[in-house]
Formats: structure tokens, sequence, C-alpha cells
């Protein structure tokens, strides 16, 4: 079966044919970075990393841009309440998000584009658009019209009659239409703002990733991804700028992500559950939290809580565990396979790998895919059970497991780091330091255990502790 993906443009799982053999161009949204990422804001690019990262797999040259807002009101008001410049405020931020998703194992972009480096490109995408009658400048501001390009509204599968009838939208009469958005935005006093043919001003929201992806993956594009949440009016308004400035299909596979509520909840401020990606990765550990991420399929919900992390945790300790096993019976294992089971044990292995490929070619379907990996860890387990094995089968579970969970992002040899053993005599250490009131080495070292991956928990029985 070939690599099949939900598309949200024509509801229907359709089978991926990029427009050049062998190559994707892939771009996904990326934050806002006006403040730290927040766990929902997580999951996106966990999900489409690990699209990447398979795609890769299955031997496509991936040319992957994510952009970076960093013209918003939302950044203005950060900056002037803190009294510095809008780009300080983004340089902050987008560093934090970058280390965050480094955390996650998130592989960095091919391309990291940010709206304050690319003026020129939008200003000149917005003028083609004027040319060729498809948006019109109104007291400084620029705004393209849905109404001439009748398709709006095709992506999120909304007539433009009814788009129109139900727009809860503020009076504005610079606009022709209700629903025509802003491509140009006039500088309003104490803003950061660039010159134009239209006068002092700021590009509107979504007009950057139209430019963006114009300018370093071309015409066409073949996978655009995100949140659910940016379907409309966000991707709406990117086909309609895109596919009006270049007659072209803007792109052919879009990917949406569902969203992510906290103990069955809408996560949100006022219901006080907003919880910040970068406090769940310094108490659970980056990894755990992307292993739990891929257990739930893309497209649907995933509720995060507590209880749910504790069970993703055992689960990632199966497979580690069942990884250790290998590397330990390494140890002493026979040259040649000492049981007869040679040919059976290769083709269990084949078999494992052909499922794995078949979850994920199917809408990218890592629950699925996960479960498998289970599996491979309990037939390694259960060929662990002989008294005698052959390295060679030990060796092929052993890649086995090391593969298919790279394609997930998620890492089982640990490169650099400390020994269990030395970890337990730092952590006993800092007991008898706490005992002895000596606060300060404790915390010592608590930090230096941080510093090399090693979370703590204290515990009414006792000190626990994990690798992130």
């Amino acid at each position: 079966m070939s690599i099949q993906f939900t598309n949200t443009l024509t509801r229907k799982k359709e089978a991926f044919v990029p427009l050049e053999p062998g190559k994707v161009k892939m771009y996904v949204c990326g934050p806002t970075v006006y403040n730290y990422i927040h766990i929902g804001n997580a999951r996106p690019s966990i999900v489409f990393d690990t699209l990447r990262r398979y795609l890769t797999y299955r031997g496509f040259e991936v040319t992957f841009v994510q952009n970076i807002t960093d013209v918003d009101d939302k950044l203005i008001r950060v900056a002037n309440a803190e009294g510095i410049s809008v780009k300080e405020v983004a340089d902050r931020y987008m560093d934090a998000f970058n280390e965050d998703l480094r955390k996650l194992n998130v592989l960095p972009p091919d391309i990291q584009p940010r709206v304050m480096q690319t003026i020129p490109e939008i200003i000149q995408f917005i003028e083609g658009l004027i040319e060729k009658g498809y948006a019109y400048e109104s007291e400084g501001d620029v705004y393209f019209r849905t109404g001439r390009f009748a398709e709006y509204g095709k992506l999120s599968h909304q007539p433009l009659d009814e788009l129109q009838a139900g727009a809860r939208v503020e009076i504005n009469e610079k606009k022709e239409n209700p629903l025509d958005f802003a491509l140009w935005k006039s500088a309003k006093p104490g803003e950061v703002s660039w010159s134009s043919p239209w006068g002092e001003g700021r590009p509107g929201w979504h007009i950057e990733c139209s430019a963006m992806a114009l300018k370093f993956l071309g015409d066409q594009i073949d996978i655009h991804a995100g949140g659910t949440d940016l379907v409309f009016p966000h991707h709406e308004n990117e086909i309609a700028q895109s596919e009006c400035f270049t007659g072209k299909v803007f792109a052919r596979y879009w990917l949406h992500n569902g969203m992510l509520n906290i103990n069955n909840e809408k996560m949100s401020k006022s219901l006080g559950n907003f919880l910040l990606a970068r406090d769940l990765i310094n108490h659970y550990g980056g990894e755990l939290i992307r292993f739990f991420m891929l257990q739930g399929h893309y497209r649907n919900p995933i509720n995060f809580s507590d209880d749910l992390l504790e069970q993703a945790a055992g689960g990632l300790e199966r497979i580690k565990t069942a990884y250790a096993n290998l590397l330990h019976r390494l140890e002493t294992a026979r040259p040649e396979e000492p049981n007869g089971l040679a040919e059976e044990q290769a083709g269990i292995v084949q078999k494992l790998r052909e499922r794995f490929i078949a979850e994920m070619d199917d809408d990218l379907n890592t629950a699925n895919a996960i479960t498998v990996v289970y599996d491979a860890a309990k037939e390694a387990n259960l060929y662990m059970r002989n008294q005698n094995v052959g390295e060679q089968q030990l060796v092929q579970y052993r890649d086995l497991l090391v593969e298919l969970t790279g394609v997930l992002g998620l890492q089982l040899e640990q490169t650099e780091g400390l020994l269990d053993s030395e970890i337990e005599a730092l952590i006993e250490e800092r007991t008898e330091a706490r005992k002895s009131r000596n606060f300060a080495r404790a915390d010592e070292i608590r930090d230096l255990l941080s510093k090399k991956g090693i979370l703590l928990e204290d515990t009414p029985q006792g000190v626990r502790w994990r690798r992130k």
C-alpha cells in the first residue's frame, strides 16, 4: 500500500503523490513568539516532525519550512509593557521555542523564516494581488477581496454566502465586505512599521505564510500542516491569497492535528489549566511527552493528565527495558544461533518492520505503530527466554527497536550521561545532605542531575528518578 493521508481539503484519505518524484516540499505553521509555548503548541511540532522523519525513512528528500511570526499585536503589547523592542521580545521567545523543541527531540526546520526578514517579498506579493484586482487599498490598509475568489471556503467546507451570513466581525467601514481580511495594516503611533507603497505599516497575519512558502518552496507545495484551529480563517486565507497570486493550486495535501484537552477540559487561562510546554518538559522529560503525544492518532483530540502520562511512562519503560536486556544478553551471546531458530526469528523481525510501515503508511497512524514497537519488544523478550541465544538474532531485534523508535523520534541509545550507579550515589548523597540540613548541597546535586538529563521526584516512599 502507498502512503496515504486524510486531506482536509477533500475530506478523503488519498494516496500521497508528490509534485516531484522522490521529493517533498512541506510547510508547517510556527508560533507567534510573544510568550513561551503551551503544551498544545507542542503537539503539531511533534506530529509533523514525525511525519517528516517518516517520509525521510521512506526515501523522500524533504524540504521542511516552519515560519516564525515575529510581528503581531501581542508582540507589540509585550514590547511596550517591558519597554523593549518587538525584535527583542521575538528573539527571546523564538530561542525559547527552539530550545523546547530540542528537548522534545524535534528536528530543526531546514528553513525558519521570520516576518521581519520577509517584508520585501510580502510587499511584492500584496502589490501583485492589487494589480490582479484581488486586493484594494483603503486609508493606508490593504484588504483581500474574498468575493473575487469563487472557491473561498473550500478548505473549511463553508460556502461563501454562509460565511458572510454567519460572520462575527467587528464593523470596519474601510472594508468593502465584512469577510475581507487585512494584507497590510497602517501603522499606529509607537508601533513597529515599514515603508510601503501604501504608507508606513506592517503585514497582516495571513500574508506572511503565502509569501514565505512562495519564496522558499515555489508556486506549489506538497504538504501544508498545522492545528485544526488554523483551518479557518488562517489556512483558508492562505489558499485564497496564494491561488489568486499564482493561478495554481497552492498545496496538494492539507493535514491538521486535533486539539489537546487538559483533564477532559479545553485548555484556557480562565480555567487555570494553561500549561507551558517547558514546565511539563522539566517535570516529565521531553521524551515522555513526545511518546505520549504519539500514542493517539494525530487527527483526533487528545486528553492530557498526570495519570495518562504515568501510563505512557510505563509503556516507554517496557520498550527501554527490552532494549537494555538485549544489550545485556549480547555480552554472552553465541556467534551462531544455537536453537535452530535463525530463519524463524529473521522472519518475525521482517514482519514486524512491514507491519510498522503499513501502520505509518495509513495516515501516519503512530498509535498503531507504537503497538508494533510493543510487539517487537515482546518478541525480543520471548526469544531471550532461551538459555542460549544467537548474537545475530539479538542484533536484529536491537537494530529493529532503534530503527522504529528512531522514526518516532525516540532515543533508546544513551550517547552520554551518568550511569545508573552514579545517579544512585548522587541521590544518596543528596538525601544525606537534606537530613543534615545542608540544603545548598542538596540543591546543587539536584541541579547537577538536571543538567545531566535526570529528573528527581521526592515521594513519601523515597526519591524516584528518570531520564529526560
